[in-house]
């Protein structure tokens, strides 16, 4: 399973990738009454590589979504199956946290 960091990074580029799908589209639409046999082929290129290109980030965003779920699920269960270690987890992680805040 991949660390909390990379899943974060992973998600906020799905992000920005369906920006810039949606900035495409916009151009498209744009140029879209623009003439010219060169720019219809090239618009036509554009979306089909947007389309390929939105299912394979779905894909993704699907993926990321199932490996989430299935930590929350694996951490709820860790923490009824052990309460008081995660208690003890927490309130250890608390001080240090508190320490930390309390030195600056």
């Amino acid at each position: 399973m991949k660390n909390l960091s990379e899943q974060f990074n992973e998600k906020q580029l799905i992000h920005e990738f369906k920006a810039a799908v949606a900035d495409a589209e916009a151009l498209l639409e744009a140029t879209a009454n623009t003439g010219g046999e060169k720019l219809a082929e090239i618009r036509a290129r554009v979306e089909e590589s947007l389309g390929i290109a939105k299912a394979s980030i779905m894909g993704v965003q699907d993926e990321v979504l199932a490996r989430t779920h299935a930590v929350v699920k694996a951490t709820d269960v860790y923490v009824h199956e052990n309460p008081w270690r995660s208690i003890g987890f927490a309130a250890s992680l608390g001080i240090v946290v508190g320490l930390l805040i309390g030195r600056r």
